[in-house]
C-alpha cells in the first residue's frame, strides 16, 4: 500500500471553505485522506497564536501533525490583523525534510505561491492530488488542472455539521 502524505495551508483552506458558506469537520476530513488517498501523515501549517490552544488540541486529536509558524501582528482600519506565513515551510517540508519519506503528496491549497513546489512533485512523479478549498485557485495551477479536486465537491463528506442528535455521515 501506498505511503502518501498531506501538506496543509490551514489559513487558506479554512478561508477557503468559510468563503462558501460552510465548515469543515477536521476529524472527517483527516478520514477522508486517510480512505481516500492512503494519507499516512497530514501536516497542517498553521500560525501559532497564544490562546488557541483548544483549536491546536483539536486538529492534533483529529489526527494532523501541527507545523507552527510565528505570527506577526498589525493593526489595519482599527482591527488586529494577524500573519502566519506559512508558505516556505510548507514547500521546505514536503520538498525537502519529509521528502525521503512519502511515496506521493496531496497539496492543499489554492494558492499559486505553490506553483513551484507543484511543479517539482509533478515532473517527479511525486504529485498525487491538489485540494483547492474553493475553485477560486490560481491561474498558475492550470496545468495541473487534472491533479485538481475543489473541496465543495466534498462537502456532503467533510462538512461540520453542527446539529445535536443525529448521525454524521461515515
Amino acid at each position: 500500500m501506498a505511503n502518501n502524505y498531506a501538506f496543509i495551508d490551514s489559513q487558506n483552506l479554512n478561508l477557503g471553505v468559510r468563503s462558501l458558506g460552510w465548515k469543515l469537520d477536521y476529524r472527517k476530513f483527516r478520514l477522508y485522506l486517510k480512505n481516500k488517498y492512503n494519507v499516512s501523515n497530514a501536516f497542517m501549517f498553521i500560525g501559532y497564536v497564544e490562546g488557541n490552544q483548544e483549536l491546536y488540541t483539536l486538529l492534533q486529536k483529529s489526527g494532523f501533525i501541527l507545523v507552527y509558524k510565528n505570527t506577526v501582528s498589525h493593526i489595519e482600519n482599527g482591527k488586529t490583523i494577524i500573519k502566519g506565513n506559512v508558505d516556505a515551510e510548507l514547500v521546505l517540508h514536503a520538498a525537502a525534510i519529509e521528502y525521503p519519506k512519502y511515496d506521493k503528496a496531496v497539496i492543499v491549497t489554492n494558492d499559486g505561491d505553490f506553483t513551484c513546489l507543484i511543479k517539482y512533485l509533478q515532473e517527479h512523479e511525486r504529485l498525487l492530488r491538489i485540494l483547492t478549498p474553493n475553485s477560486k485557485f490560481s491561474s498558475l495551477f492550470k496545468p495541473y488542472i487534472k491533479s485538481i479536486t475543489t473541496m465543495n465537491k466534498l462537502r456532503g463528506v467533510v462538512e461540520k455539521n453542527d446539529r445535536q442528535g443525529g448521525r454524521s455521515k461515515p
